[in-house]
């Protein structure tokens, strides 16, 4: 499953579902909004052009690692502090490649993914570059 939503996102569900009987891992990776000085941040987001790349994302991962699913959930919108901003749930028959597969996500994601931030605080806002402006490696 792929999703970007302005909803909370809700874990519990999809890792539950990430489990069968192949499965010896689900790893997740949930990434929240921490306390870095800021009061609040808000996303934006070109969806029809984020939800591509992370399909091709998920393609590219489950061909290089031997997944048995994975699934990226993106929140966009006005978060606070703590507000979990995107949730990967990767299931495969060893933790290895459970681990690699969902590091691979994350990285290719903060990359590649046309999703923009802008931080809130209390003298201002600023809009964040992301990783995904920086040339490759």
């Amino acid at each position: 499953m792929i999703r970007i939503q302005h909803e909370p996102i809700e874990p519990c569900n999809l890792i539950k579902s990430a489990g069968t009987p192949g499965a010896g891992a689900i790893v997740t990776f949930i990434g929240t909004v921490r306390d870095d000085h800021i009061e609040s941040i808000e996303l934006e987001t070109y969806q029809q052009a984020a939800e591509k790349d992370l399909e091709e994302i998920k393609d590219e991962a489950m061909k290089k690692f031997p997944l048995l699913s994975a699934d990226i959930v993106h929140r966009i919108g006005r978060m606070d502090i703590g507000d979990v901003i995107v949730l990967i749930v990767v299931s495969a028959g060893h933790r290895k490649e459970a681990f690699q597969g969902c590091e691979y996500i994350i990285d290719r994601l903060k990359q590649t993914t046309p999703i923009w931030k802008k931080e809130y605080r209390k003298d201002g806002s600023r809009w964040v570059e992301g990783e995904h402006r920086q040339p490759q490696k």
